[in-house]
């Protein structure tokens, strides 16, 4: 049996959950999301709009692996019609400085030119100080896809720490060479 399968996903009251064939359609303040949901393997009940349960139809070996995965992705996306993700990104060393120009995120990373970094839609980019960059949108997924793609332009060194790091993240760090 699956831990996290078995456990009811609670619907708050600003979002809709609706099942039309294979499709579960959430709708919420913060945006729409679409997921697909085999009604093959799966039963999927919605209890007058408060709550979903997923249930497996036949507990097999391969239903049991995807049963908990189904249910964490419905959930996500009924927390981030409602919520939304958030990630923070922090800017360590010397001259690495943040700003937004128009749709592009403009990053002064050390090298000898600017990096820009197109924001998608969907998200939502903001700069509070210039060393502090926030992501934040509906989709758990993508917020952490593009925190990710940022982090890969510069990440954190185990010298001194210099990169781009999430809030939070722990570097490891290495002694410099002795005399």
């Amino acid at each position: 049996m699956s831990k996290i399968g078995k456990i009811n996903i609670v619907i708050p009251d600003k979002v809709k959950v609706l099942l039309s064939g294979n499709t579960v359609n959430i709708e919420g303040p913060l945006g729409k999301k679409s997921l697909s949901i085999d009604t093959d393997i799966f039963d999927l009940k919605i209890n007058e709009g408060k709550n979903v349960s997923i249930k497996p139809k036949k507990i097999t070996q391969n239903v049991k692996r995807i049963w908990g995965m189904n249910r964490s992705l419905l959930n996500n996306a009924i927390i981030g019609a409602s919520k939304g993700y958030e990630k923070i990104l922090e800017l360590s060393g010397v001259g690495f400085r943040a700003a937004i120009k128009g749709k592009q995120l403009n990053l002064q990373l050390g090298f000898s030119h600017d990096v820009n970094f197109d924001i998608p839609e969907g998200t939502k980019i903001e700069v509070e100080k210039q060393t502090t960059i926030k992501i934040k949108g509906f989709d758990k997924q993508q917020v952490g896809m593009i925190a990710s793609q940022i982090k890969s332009i510069r990440p954190p060194e185990p010298y001194k720490g210099k990169g781009i790091k999430e809030q939070g993240q722990y570097i490891l760090r290495k002694e410099g060479k002795k005399k």
